[in-house]
C-alpha cells in the first residue's frame, strides 16, 4: 500500500470514529489484535476488540464520541515495517459508568489516547494496534488524584497543534522531521547527572525550539521551554530512573512537520529514588511510550507524550485506579 498515491487518512480517521460512535467494526480486520494500556493489556480478534474495549468505552461515556487532535501516518521506518496511521485523540462523553476500575463522575470527559495502528496491504483496514488512554488523567477529572498530591507540572487537556494542521497534514518533509527528532533521541541517552542536561537539545545547533511545549500524561502534567521540562518531568525521572535506557521502537513515521515513535515496551529501568509518590524499591521497571512531535524549522516546537503508568506502577505493587 503506498499513502502518497492516494490518501487514506482522511477515511481511516472517519473509520475510527464510526467505530467508536456507532460501534461501527468495519475498520477492523478479523484477525485484528490491540496491545493497551493496562489493565487491558491484550485483546485479540476483532469481535473481542468491540465487546472488551468498544463496548466499556461506550457504556461508560455517554455520547461517546472522538476528538481527533493529529492524525498522521506513512511507512515504518524501523524493520518490522508496515504501513501506520498515528492519532492523538480525546474520546470525549459524560462519565455515567466505571471504566477499568474508574468511577464514574457523571460529568463531561475527555479521555485523552495516543493510537499507533498498522495497516491491512490494502490500507483499508486495521490488523494491529498499540493504544494507551490515560486512566489516571479520567480519575483525576473525576475528582479523585492519583498521585496524592505528588503531580509535577500543569495538569491541562491535551490541546490541538499551535498550527491547527493536525489533521491530516501537507505530506511534504516527513523524512526530515523524524531525522530532527530521531537525532534529539540519540543525543538523549547521555545526560549530565547534576543538571540533568544531555548535550545538542538546546541552543545553536539544538534539536527543541527555544518555546518549546511538551505534553505530559496525568502525574508528569505539561511545561514550557527546556528548563520547564526539567523541572517538572526530567529531574525528577532520572532521579528516579537514573539508568534508563530508551528507545526500543517498533515504530517511527514521518509526515510533514510530524513525526511518531512509539516502543511497547520502550524503556527498561531501575527504581533508585522515590517517584509520584512511591518510595525507592531497586525494582526492574518497563515503560509502554508513545511520542508525537511537530517540528518547525528544523526543531521539536510541540511534543505530545502518552505513558502506560498504569502499567508502571503495576510493576510497583500500586494499583493507582484503586
Amino acid at each position: 500500500m503506498t499513502m502518497t498515491a492516494t490518501d487514506p487518512r482522511p477515511a481511516l480517521a472517519e473509520g475510527l470514529a464510526r467505530l467508536f460512535r456507532d460501534g461501527d467494526p468495519s475498520i477492523l480486520a478479523p484477525e485484528a489484535a490491540w496491545d493497551m494500556m493496562a489493565p487491558v493489556d491484550h485483546v485479540a480478534g476483532r469481535d473481542a476488540i468491540m465487546a472488551d474495549v468498544v463496548a466499556p468505552l461506550r457504556a461508560a461515556l455517554t455520547g461517546l464520541h472522538r476528538r481527533d487532535l493529529i492524525v498522521i501516518g506513512g511507512p515504518n521506518r524501523r524493520d518490522t515495517g508496515g504501513e501506520w496511521l498515528v492519532c492523538v485523540s480525546h474520546y470525549v462523553g459524560t462519565h455515567d459508568g466505571a471504566l477499568w476500575g474508574v468511577a464514574p463522575s457523571g460529568k463531561l470527559a475527555f479521555l485523552r489516547a495516543g493510537e499507533f495502528h498498522r495497516l491491512s496491504d490494502d490500507g483499508r483496514h486495521i490488523v494491529e494496534s498499540r493504544i494507551i488512554l490515560d486512566l489516571p488523567d479520567l480519575m483525576r477529572q473525576a475528582g479523585r488524584d492519583p498521585w496524592d498530591g505528588h503531580g509535577l507540572g500543569t495538569e491541562i487537556a491535551f490541546p490541538a497543534p499551535a498550527t491547527q494542521d493536525g489533521l491530516c497534514p501537507p505530506r511534504a518533509g516527513g523524512t526530515a522531521s523524524l531525522d530532527v527528532v530521531e537525532r534529539m533521541l540519540g543525543a538523549l541517552h547521555v545526560y549530565d547527572p547534576e543538571t540533568k542536561g544531555s548535550a545538542g537539545q538546546t541552543g545553536e545547533g539544538g534539536t527543541w525550539a527555544d518555546d518549546m511545549l511538551w505534553y505530559g500524561p496525568c502525574g508528569i502534567g505539561s511545561n514550557f521551554r527546556w528548563d520547564g521540562f526539567v523541572k517538572d518531568h526530567r529531574d525528577a525521572f532520572l532521579t528516579a530512573f537514573p539508568d534508563r535506557k530508551g528507545g526500543n521502537h517498533y515504530c517511527r513515521i514521518g509526515d510533514g512537520d510530524y513525526a511518531a515513535v512509539s516502543g511497547w515496551p520502550s524503556m527498561t529501568m531501575t527504581m533508585r529514588a522515590p517517584y509520584l509518590g512511591v518510595l525507592a524499591q531497586d525494582a526492574k521497571l518497563t515503560l509502554r511510550v508513545m511520542d508525537i512531535y511537530r517540528v518547525a524549522d528544523a526543531r521539536i516546537a510541540e511534543n505530545w507524550v502518552l505513558l502506560d503508568y498504569v502499567d508502571l506502577f503495576r510493576q510497583m505493587g500500586r494499583d493507582i485506579l484503586r
